[in-house]
Protein backbone atom coordinates (compact mmCIF):
# COMPACT_ATOMS: atom_id res chain seq x y z
CA UNK A 1 0.00 0.00 0.00
CA UNK A 2 1.27 3.81 -0.91
CA UNK A 3 1.67 6.16 1.89
CA UNK A 4 1.95 9.70 1.25
CA UNK A 5 3.01 12.04 3.61
CA UNK A 6 2.05 15.59 3.76
CA UNK A 7 5.07 18.10 4.67
CA UNK A 8 2.99 20.49 6.32
CA UNK A 9 2.02 17.56 8.88
CA UNK A 10 5.11 16.36 9.23
CA UNK A 11 6.27 19.74 10.33
CA UNK A 12 2.98 20.10 12.65
CA UNK A 13 4.29 17.07 14.32
CA UNK A 14 7.40 18.13 14.71
CA UNK A 15 6.34 21.28 16.59
CA UNK A 16 3.96 19.26 19.02
CA UNK A 17 7.33 17.15 19.90
CA UNK A 18 9.07 20.13 20.72
CA UNK A 19 5.76 21.09 22.79
CA UNK A 20 5.91 17.96 24.85
CA UNK A 21 9.40 18.18 25.58
CA UNK A 22 8.93 21.45 27.03
CA UNK A 23 6.37 20.49 28.97
CA UNK A 24 8.05 17.45 30.53
CA UNK A 25 6.57 17.86 34.44
CA UNK A 26 3.07 17.12 32.93
CA UNK A 27 1.40 13.91 31.04
CA UNK A 28 0.56 15.24 27.38
CA UNK A 29 -1.71 18.17 28.24
CA UNK A 30 -2.12 19.52 24.32
CA UNK A 31 -4.95 20.86 22.84
CA UNK A 32 -5.87 19.08 19.47
CA UNK A 33 -8.57 21.16 17.82
CA UNK A 34 -9.66 21.98 21.26
CA UNK A 35 -10.20 18.79 23.17
CA UNK A 36 -7.90 17.77 25.84
CA UNK A 37 -6.48 14.81 25.26
CA UNK A 38 -4.23 14.70 28.74
CA UNK A 39 -4.07 16.06 32.17
CA UNK A 40 -1.25 17.57 34.60
CA UNK A 41 0.60 15.17 36.81
CA UNK A 42 1.76 17.18 40.15
CA UNK A 43 1.98 13.84 42.27
CA UNK A 44 2.41 10.32 41.96
CA UNK A 45 -1.38 10.01 43.64
CA UNK A 46 -2.45 11.00 40.76
CA UNK A 47 -1.65 7.66 39.30
CA UNK A 48 -3.94 5.54 41.51
CA UNK A 49 -8.03 5.98 41.92
CA UNK A 50 -7.67 5.15 45.85
CA UNK A 51 -11.27 5.12 46.23
CA UNK A 52 -11.87 2.17 44.05
CA UNK A 53 -11.55 -0.76 45.94
CA UNK A 54 -12.37 -3.51 48.48
CA UNK A 55 -12.61 -4.12 52.36
CA UNK A 56 -9.98 -6.71 53.49
CA UNK A 57 -9.55 -8.36 56.49
CA UNK A 58 -6.02 -7.27 58.00
CA UNK A 59 -4.69 -8.76 61.80
CA UNK A 60 -2.48 -6.00 61.31
CA UNK A 61 -5.35 -3.65 61.55
CA UNK A 62 -6.61 -1.34 63.76
CA UNK A 63 -3.97 1.48 63.58
CA UNK A 64 -4.18 2.14 67.40
CA UNK A 65 -6.02 0.72 70.50
CA UNK A 66 -8.93 3.30 71.23
CA UNK A 67 -8.62 2.30 75.14
CA UNK A 68 -4.90 3.72 74.79
CA UNK A 69 -6.53 7.20 73.66
CA UNK A 70 -7.70 8.94 76.12
CA UNK A 71 -9.40 12.00 74.34
CA UNK A 72 -12.06 9.64 72.27
CA UNK A 73 -15.48 11.45 72.89
CA UNK A 74 -18.03 8.92 74.23
CA UNK A 75 -20.44 8.94 71.16
CA UNK A 76 -17.26 7.60 69.59
CA UNK A 77 -16.20 4.95 71.71
CA UNK A 78 -18.13 2.01 70.86
CA UNK A 79 -15.57 -0.45 72.62
CA UNK A 80 -15.71 0.92 75.71
CA UNK A 81 -20.06 1.80 75.43
CA UNK A 82 -20.11 -2.18 75.70
CA UNK A 83 -19.82 -3.36 71.95
CA UNK A 84 -18.88 -6.84 72.08
CA UNK A 85 -17.73 -7.49 68.25
CA UNK A 86 -14.46 -6.42 66.94
CA UNK A 87 -14.01 -7.70 63.71
CA UNK A 88 -15.10 -4.17 62.29
CA UNK A 89 -11.76 -2.82 63.55
CA UNK A 90 -9.56 -5.26 61.27
CA UNK A 91 -10.45 -4.64 57.66
CA UNK A 92 -8.52 -2.17 55.88
CA UNK A 93 -9.55 -0.65 52.48
CA UNK A 94 -7.58 -1.91 49.29
CA UNK A 95 -7.98 -0.02 45.84
CA UNK A 96 -7.71 -2.17 43.08
CA UNK A 97 -4.31 -0.13 41.44
CA UNK A 98 -2.17 -0.18 44.52
CA UNK A 99 -1.41 -0.36 47.70
CA UNK A 100 -2.05 2.67 50.32
CA UNK A 101 1.03 3.59 51.83
CA UNK A 102 0.54 2.31 56.05
CA UNK A 103 -0.02 5.76 58.08
CA UNK A 104 3.29 7.03 59.78
CA UNK A 105 2.65 9.27 62.95
CA UNK A 106 6.27 9.97 62.62
CA UNK A 107 6.81 10.87 59.08
CA UNK A 108 3.34 12.88 59.34
CA UNK A 109 4.67 15.26 62.28
CA UNK A 110 8.06 15.55 60.18
CA UNK A 111 5.96 16.85 57.67
CA UNK A 112 3.91 19.47 59.42
CA UNK A 113 6.17 20.65 62.23
CA UNK A 114 5.51 23.93 62.92
CA UNK A 115 2.38 23.93 60.60
CA UNK A 116 -1.77 24.06 61.60
CA UNK A 117 -4.42 21.94 60.32
CA UNK A 118 -8.26 22.19 60.52
CA UNK A 119 -11.12 20.55 60.38
CA UNK A 120 -14.03 22.56 59.32
CA UNK A 121 -17.89 21.06 59.57
CA UNK A 122 -20.10 18.93 61.55
CA UNK A 123 -19.60 15.90 63.64
CA UNK A 124 -18.71 14.08 61.26
CA UNK A 125 -15.67 16.58 61.01
CA UNK A 126 -15.51 16.00 64.46
CA UNK A 127 -15.44 12.22 63.92
CA UNK A 128 -12.51 12.44 61.22
CA UNK A 129 -10.47 14.86 63.71
CA UNK A 130 -10.66 12.82 67.00
CA UNK A 131 -9.13 9.85 64.58
CA UNK A 132 -6.32 11.69 63.46
CA UNK A 133 -5.50 12.62 66.48
CA UNK A 134 -5.74 9.48 68.02
CA UNK A 135 -3.40 8.04 65.18
CA UNK A 136 -0.99 10.65 65.95
CA UNK A 137 -1.07 9.99 69.67
CA UNK A 138 -0.59 6.36 69.47
CA UNK A 139 2.38 7.22 67.13
CA UNK A 140 4.10 8.99 69.90
CA UNK A 141 2.20 8.29 73.03
CA UNK A 142 4.82 10.53 75.37
CA UNK A 143 4.62 13.41 73.30
CA UNK A 144 3.12 16.39 75.18
CA UNK A 145 -0.33 17.81 74.11
CA UNK A 146 -2.65 20.49 75.07
CA UNK A 147 -6.32 20.48 74.07
CA UNK A 148 -7.97 23.89 74.33
CA UNK A 149 -11.08 25.65 72.65
CA UNK A 150 -11.79 28.67 71.98
CA UNK A 151 -15.73 29.93 70.95
CA UNK A 152 -16.79 27.15 68.13
CA UNK A 153 -12.58 26.31 67.77
CA UNK A 154 -11.19 22.73 69.36
CA UNK A 155 -7.17 22.78 69.11
CA UNK A 156 -5.31 20.04 69.52
CA UNK A 157 -1.56 21.10 69.96
CA UNK A 158 0.87 18.17 70.09
CA UNK A 159 3.34 20.89 71.60
CA UNK A 160 6.78 18.39 70.96
CA UNK A 161 6.43 18.92 67.14
CA UNK A 162 4.40 22.31 66.80
CA UNK A 163 1.88 20.93 64.83
CA UNK A 164 -1.83 21.89 65.87
CA UNK A 165 -4.63 19.29 64.26
CA UNK A 166 -8.11 21.84 65.08
CA UNK A 167 -11.54 21.69 64.40
CA UNK A 168 -13.83 24.68 63.48
CA UNK A 169 -17.13 23.49 63.81
CA UNK A 170 -19.67 25.08 61.54
CA UNK A 171 -22.46 22.52 60.18
CA UNK A 172 -23.06 24.44 57.22
CA UNK A 173 -20.27 26.60 56.18
CA UNK A 174 -22.17 29.71 55.14
CA UNK A 175 -23.28 31.95 58.34
CA UNK A 176 -26.02 31.61 60.59
CA UNK A 177 -26.93 35.31 62.57
CA UNK A 178 -29.58 36.36 64.73
CA UNK A 179 -31.36 39.10 63.46
CA UNK A 180 -34.50 40.73 64.72
CA UNK A 181 -36.58 38.02 63.38
CA UNK A 182 -34.66 35.43 64.50
CA UNK A 183 -31.90 33.37 63.12
CA UNK A 184 -31.13 33.70 59.50
CA UNK A 185 -29.41 31.26 57.31
CA UNK A 186 -27.30 33.36 54.45
CA UNK A 187 -26.54 31.39 51.80
CA UNK A 188 -24.39 34.83 50.59
CA UNK A 189 -22.50 34.75 53.39
CA UNK A 190 -19.38 33.34 54.68
CA UNK A 191 -17.76 35.59 57.29
CA UNK A 192 -16.46 32.62 59.42
CA UNK A 193 -14.17 32.01 56.85
CA UNK A 194 -11.74 34.72 58.60
CA UNK A 195 -10.77 31.45 61.11
CA UNK A 196 -9.51 29.80 57.55
CA UNK A 197 -6.92 31.76 56.15
CA UNK A 198 -3.60 31.20 56.70
CA UNK A 199 -3.99 27.32 58.03
CA UNK A 200 -1.37 25.18 56.16
CA UNK A 201 -3.68 22.05 55.47
CA UNK A 202 -8.08 22.56 55.85
CA UNK A 203 -10.47 19.66 55.35
CA UNK A 204 -14.19 20.74 54.76
CA UNK A 205 -17.63 19.26 55.48
CA UNK A 206 -20.96 20.06 55.27
CA UNK A 207 -24.08 18.04 54.33
CA UNK A 208 -25.96 16.39 57.28
CA UNK A 209 -27.64 19.43 58.89
CA UNK A 210 -29.05 20.23 55.64
CA UNK A 211 -32.48 18.24 56.15
CA UNK A 212 -32.84 18.87 59.59
CA UNK A 213 -36.27 20.19 60.41
CA UNK A 214 -38.62 20.73 63.64
CA UNK A 215 -36.86 21.34 66.59
CA UNK A 216 -32.98 20.64 65.97
CA UNK A 217 -32.83 23.28 63.17
CA UNK A 218 -30.91 25.62 63.58
CA UNK A 219 -32.15 28.55 61.69
CA UNK A 220 -35.59 30.16 61.40
CA UNK A 221 -34.93 31.86 57.80
CA UNK A 222 -32.87 31.48 55.07
CA UNK A 223 -31.79 34.31 52.70
CA UNK A 224 -30.22 34.21 49.49
CA UNK A 225 -30.05 36.91 46.93
CA UNK A 226 -31.27 39.07 49.07
CA UNK A 227 -34.80 37.34 49.58
CA UNK A 228 -35.70 35.99 52.81
CA UNK A 229 -38.38 33.32 53.18
CA UNK A 230 -39.49 30.47 55.88
CA UNK A 231 -37.92 27.45 54.10
CA UNK A 232 -36.10 26.41 50.97
CA UNK A 233 -35.50 23.51 48.92
CA UNK A 234 -32.35 21.60 50.67
CA UNK A 235 -30.58 21.02 48.31
CA UNK A 236 -30.80 23.40 46.32
CA UNK A 237 -29.24 25.53 49.96
CA UNK A 238 -26.89 22.97 49.88
CA UNK A 239 -25.81 24.11 46.08
CA UNK A 240 -26.09 27.62 47.13
CA UNK A 241 -23.85 27.18 49.93
CA UNK A 242 -21.03 25.17 48.19
CA UNK A 243 -21.16 27.82 45.88
CA UNK A 244 -20.23 30.37 48.31
CA UNK A 245 -17.74 28.43 49.74
CA UNK A 246 -16.38 27.81 46.50
CA UNK A 247 -15.71 31.43 45.98
CA UNK A 248 -14.05 31.82 48.97
CA UNK A 249 -11.85 29.41 48.22
CA UNK A 250 -10.81 31.04 44.72
CA UNK A 251 -10.62 34.54 46.59
CA UNK A 252 -8.83 34.18 49.31
CA UNK A 253 -6.94 30.45 49.30
CA UNK A 254 -2.95 30.87 48.14
CA UNK A 255 -2.10 27.49 47.13
CA UNK A 256 1.66 27.82 47.95
CA UNK A 257 0.76 28.40 51.62
CA UNK A 258 -2.28 26.34 52.22
CA UNK A 259 -3.58 22.78 51.05
CA UNK A 260 -7.44 22.65 50.93
CA UNK A 261 -9.51 19.29 50.68
CA UNK A 262 -13.06 18.37 50.88
CA UNK A 263 -14.14 15.17 53.06
CA UNK A 264 -16.96 14.35 50.86
CA UNK A 265 -20.16 13.08 51.59
CA UNK A 266 -20.50 10.85 54.61
CA UNK A 267 -23.48 7.88 54.62
CA UNK A 268 -25.75 6.58 57.19
CA UNK A 269 -26.99 3.03 57.43
CA UNK A 270 -30.68 3.19 58.32
CA UNK A 271 -32.29 1.38 55.80
CA UNK A 272 -31.37 -2.32 55.21
CA UNK A 273 -32.76 -2.33 51.68
CA UNK A 274 -30.27 -0.22 50.05
CA UNK A 275 -27.43 -3.30 51.11
CA UNK A 276 -30.28 -5.78 50.04
CA UNK A 277 -31.17 -7.13 53.72
CA UNK A 278 -34.45 -5.29 53.82
CA UNK A 279 -35.57 -6.99 57.16
CA UNK A 280 -32.72 -4.69 58.63
CA UNK A 281 -34.22 -1.60 59.54
CA UNK A 282 -30.97 -0.07 60.98
CA UNK A 283 -27.52 -0.70 61.18
CA UNK A 284 -27.26 -2.56 64.74
CA UNK A 285 -25.99 -5.64 64.61
CA UNK A 286 -24.03 -5.42 61.31
CA UNK A 287 -20.63 -6.74 62.11
CA UNK A 288 -19.21 -6.68 58.27
CA UNK A 289 -18.90 -4.61 55.23
CA UNK A 290 -20.59 -5.23 52.24
CA UNK A 291 -18.43 -7.71 49.91
CA UNK A 292 -17.40 -5.80 46.71
CA UNK A 293 -17.01 -2.67 45.37
CA UNK A 294 -20.32 -1.16 44.46
CA UNK A 295 -23.01 -0.40 47.60
CA UNK A 296 -26.83 -1.76 45.88
CA UNK A 297 -28.45 1.36 46.85
CA UNK A 298 -26.60 3.56 44.71
CA UNK A 299 -25.08 7.46 45.51
CA UNK A 300 -26.35 9.59 47.44
CA UNK A 301 -27.54 12.52 44.93
CA UNK A 302 -25.79 15.35 47.72
CA UNK A 303 -22.56 13.94 45.78
CA UNK A 304 -23.19 14.88 42.32
CA UNK A 305 -24.01 18.20 43.89
CA UNK A 306 -21.08 18.77 45.48
CA UNK A 307 -18.71 17.59 42.32
CA UNK A 308 -20.04 19.32 40.11
CA UNK A 309 -19.63 22.68 42.49
CA UNK A 310 -16.29 21.58 42.82
CA UNK A 311 -15.47 21.10 39.09
CA UNK A 312 -16.10 25.22 39.01
CA UNK A 313 -13.40 25.83 41.54
CA UNK A 314 -10.14 27.31 39.95
CA UNK A 315 -7.82 26.95 42.90
CA UNK A 316 -6.82 23.37 43.57
CA UNK A 317 -8.83 21.28 46.08
CA UNK A 318 -8.95 17.43 46.59
CA UNK A 319 -11.90 15.76 46.72
CA UNK A 320 -11.54 12.41 49.62
CA UNK A 321 -14.13 10.91 47.88
CA UNK A 322 -14.96 8.25 50.68
CA UNK A 323 -18.70 7.94 50.05
CA UNK A 324 -18.65 4.61 48.17
CA UNK A 325 -16.13 2.75 50.82
CA UNK A 326 -18.09 4.14 53.70
CA UNK A 327 -21.58 3.06 52.15
CA UNK A 328 -19.84 -0.69 51.62
CA UNK A 329 -19.28 -0.02 55.99
CA UNK A 330 -23.07 -1.04 57.31
CA UNK A 331 -21.20 -2.73 60.60
CA UNK A 332 -18.79 0.80 61.02
CA UNK A 333 -20.96 2.63 63.18
CA UNK A 334 -21.86 3.06 67.27
CA UNK A 335 -25.81 1.97 66.47
CA UNK A 336 -26.81 1.12 70.39
CA UNK A 337 -23.14 1.74 71.51
CA UNK A 338 -22.80 5.75 70.70
CA UNK A 339 -23.90 8.64 72.40
CA UNK A 340 -27.63 7.45 73.28
CA UNK A 341 -26.93 4.31 74.45
CA UNK A 342 -29.89 1.59 73.81
CA UNK A 343 -32.26 4.01 73.81
CA UNK A 344 -30.38 5.79 70.75
CA UNK A 345 -29.66 4.48 67.28
CA UNK A 346 -26.76 6.01 65.74
CA UNK A 347 -26.00 4.77 62.22
CA UNK A 348 -24.45 8.12 61.02
CA UNK A 349 -21.56 8.60 63.22
CA UNK A 350 -18.49 6.29 63.47
CA UNK A 351 -16.75 3.98 66.13
CA UNK A 352 -13.19 4.85 66.60
CA UNK A 353 -10.96 3.05 65.78
CA UNK A 354 -12.84 2.33 62.43
CA UNK A 355 -13.52 3.85 59.55
CA UNK A 356 -12.14 7.34 59.72
CA UNK A 357 -9.04 5.92 60.26
CA UNK A 358 -8.96 5.11 56.70
CA UNK A 359 -9.88 8.37 55.25
CA UNK A 360 -7.18 9.58 57.31
CA UNK A 361 -4.91 7.14 55.75
CA UNK A 362 -6.02 8.21 52.60
CA UNK A 363 -5.44 11.73 53.24
CA UNK A 364 -2.06 10.98 54.42
CA UNK A 365 -1.09 9.13 50.88
CA UNK A 366 -2.31 12.63 49.06
CA UNK A 367 0.16 14.42 51.01
CA UNK A 368 3.31 12.07 51.10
Amino acid sequence: MDVWVNSSFCMSSIAVFLLLLVVSDYQAVVLLNGERIGEPSSSSSLSCDFFKGRWILDQSYPLYNPSSCPFIEHEFTCQKNGRPDQIYTKYRWQPNDCDLARFNGLDFFKRFRGKSIMFVGDSLSRNQWQSLTCMLHSAVPTAKYNVTRVDDVSIFEFTDYEVRVMLDRNVYLVDTVKEKIGRVLKLDSIMGGKLWKDIDMLIFNTWHWWNRRGPTQPWDYVEVGGQISKDIDRMFAFEKALITWAGWVDSNIDPAKSRVFFQGISPSHYNGSEWQEPRARSCVGQKEPLLGSTYPGGLPPALSVLKNVLSTIKKPVTLLDITNLSLLRKDGHPSIYGLGGRTGMDCSHWCLCGVPDTWNEILYNFII
